[in-house]
């Protein structure tokens, strides 16, 4: 055993009274505990509702005895949840973030609940200075036990059986009514760094006009800007600094830019996540006190973002070819719930026409949580006529990213229809909504293509923390990947997407750990670095929040099955591809997307 590992191991073995001075008794009663859910919600105690007993295991993502136990907590958490026992992991690893948190409930198909303490207020409540270390109340939230799970796992061995099972003992005598008979014991694990918020930095070099004015540009302003549904705009130092602490709070949640793909599962093209070095230069920056820096002069201060919207009039994808407005403007109420609303645009696609890019653009985004887009035929729409959505932080569908010829087909005679879920802000306002395409100018080589994941045969039970649905789809011929996208209603938690081609072995395509209903994005692949042979199994495997303490959660209480609107549930996991030996080779005319040489068409 080399040395570095003998160190490591040398300091992670104590007995709960080497801080005796700054641990709470037995006995007891928590009063406040704060922490953060896989959302970024800030959470207390009381939210958790009414139990019998509430076991606080404290986690890291690096502590190698806290992996090795969550086999026994997720064990003991389906024995006793019938009997009002709640399992909570409190993640207190300083450099853990929300995403990998909720990314290590996954990882060990944990059902119970995951959250991150909040400026050590867990650790201080609970007198806990290990990990794994578990802490239990009971209904009255008394501490009743401090220690470990049992004594089998040991960071310096392992026995082959425990000899004696410290917090199921406990457990059991806590709901008989009895006096726990040992209620604290020693702890195995790594020890707890403070959680304490650091000093600010004053001798920090970074500036807003160098680096920081820059960054904001390429990463926050396509949506923190005027006229956008973003809270407030991010485009001048004034704005910077009136909302530095909620910035400084959402980059280190990792909630903005907005991005929930795992980061040890595939590389996405169209990732907007801060790097790590990204955020540390807002965070010390804004812990430095936000130094102003050099300013350039007038002439040279408007940014990028800015100048690319003048010059295409606002939009994203370039100046529109063809735009196309509903003739109605849709009336929001001022509260309450807005059922999915439902437009066919005024335009008649007569002849096939081939479209690079879509992009879906209301001229209120304050009020439009998302907006789903097909082609609508004489025979309606379905999952097969799907073509692309709006989410607040999303980005339009540019085919054109790929580099590769595809182009999406609507179909002559058809139009376009909207399914849009409008959000109320307080006060009465009105939504009209345009969506602009823009046409090929190369030559069309692939069809862009999809299936749907889409199992309706569910009912998830009242209160399960972690119900699981499963579909798979087999491919009838060889495909490169080009994207996926996840819907699901307030209940979803995470969907994960696989596939297994012949012979092989199962692989991560996507893990998509805190999935959130107000964050509906697409994870777009680079073309060539995902190609899947025929006869690939994907599947999609997602998992449901139906107890009290998610936050979204209409009613508890309640089944839930397959259904539209938000207190229902959906399960949607898009594919998008193109065939692999598919070479078109059409000409379309760019003023109106139709075909020149329909001949030649395979």
């Amino acid at each position: 055993m080399g040395c570095s590992v003998l160190l490591m191991l040398a300091g992670l073995f104590v007995s709960p009274a080497e801080n005796a001075a700054e641990i709470p008794p037995l006995g007891t009663k928590v009063h406040e505990l704060r922490f953060k859910d896989i959302r970024g919600l800030e959470r207390s105690l009381p939210e958790l509702g009414e139990a019998k007993a509430y076991v606080f295991v404290l986690t890291s993502t690096s502590c190698p005895l806290v992996k090795r136990s969550f086999p026994k907590l997720t064990e003991l958490d389906q024995k006793f949840r019938s009997q009002s026992v709640q399992f909570i992991s409190v993640n207190v690893g300083p450099d853990d973030t929300i995403r990998e948190v909720a990314e290590q409930a996954l990882e060990f198909n944990a059902g119970f609940h995951f959250v991150k303490d909040v400026g050590g207020s867990c650790v201080r409540g609970l007198g806990a200075t290990r990990t794994p270390e578990v802490v239990v109340l009971d209904s009255q939230h008394q501490i009743v036990y401090r220690g470990r799970i049992d004594d089998q796992l040991r960071i310096g061995g392992t026995r082959p059986s425990p000899s004696r099972r410290d917090l199921e003992e406990a457990l059991s005598e806590l709901l008989a009514g009895k006096p726990v008979t040992v209620a604290e014991t020693p702890v195995d694990g790594c020890l707890i760094a403070d959680l304490t918020p650091h000093v600010p930095d004053a001798s920090a070099s970074v500036r807003y006009y160098s680096e920081v004015s820059e960054l904001l540009d390429r990463k926050c302003n396509a949506c923190h800007r005027t006229g956008t549904a973003a809270p407030f705009p991010l485009d001048s130092l004034a704005s910077v600094r009136a909302n530095s602490a909620m910035i400084r709070e959402v980059v280190i949640d990792e909630r903005m830019p907005p991005w929930f793909a795992s980061a040890k599962h595939g590389t996405f093209q169209n990732d907007c996540s801060l790097s790590e070095r990204e955020k540390q230069t807002l965070v010390q920056w804004i812990d430095a006190g936000m130094p102003e820096g050099e300013a350039p002069s007038e002439s040279t201060e408007q940014t990028h973002t800015e100048q690319g919207a003048e010059n295409s009039g606002g939009w994203r994808i370039g100046k529109p070819d063809l735009i196309v407005t509903m003739l109605e403007e849709h009336a929001v109420p001022e509260t309450g719930f807005v059922p999915y609303r439902y437009s066919v645009l005024p335009w008649l696609f007569l002849e096939d026409t081939w479209v690079e890019a879509f992009e879906i653009r209301p001229d209120n985004a304050a009020v439009v949580h998302h907006c789903n887009m097909a082609y609508v035929t004489s025979q309606g729409a379905g999952e097969e006529t799907f073509i692309t959505g709006y989410v607040p932080g999303g980005q339009p569908m540019d085919l054109g990213r790929f580099d590769n010829g595809a182009a999406f087909l609507i179909p002559k005679g058809s139009g376009l229809g909207l399914q849009i879920h409008y959000t109320t802000t307080g006060k009465p306002e009105r939504c009209r909504i345009s969506v602009g395409l823009r046409f090929p100018r190369r030559t069309v080589k692939k069809q862009l293509a999809h299936f749907l994941l889409d199992p309706r045969r569910f009912r998830i039970p009242p209160g399960d923390p972690f119900y699981e649905v499963r579909s798979k789809h087999t491919l009838e011929r060889d495909i490169d990947l080009l994207g996926m996208f996840t819907h699901m209603h307030v209940r979803g938690k995470d969907m994960t997407f696989f596939a297994e081609p012949p012979g092989k072995p199962r692989e991560t395509l996507l893990s998509i750990p805190n999935y959130n209903f107000e964050w509906q994005l697409g994870y777009e692949l680079k073309p060539g670095d995902k190609k899947l042979p025929k006869g690939t199994v994907i599947e999609a495997i997602a998992h449901f929040d139906n107890s009290p303490f998610n936050p979204f959660n209409p009613d508890a209480t309640k089944t839930v099955g397959y259904g539209l609107q938000t207190v229902d549930e959906m399960f949607n996991g898009f594919v998008f591809f193109v065939h692999s030996d598919e070479d078109l080779s059409i000409e379309v005319d760019p003023s109106n997307g139709r075909q020149r040489n329909p001949a030649s068409r395979q």
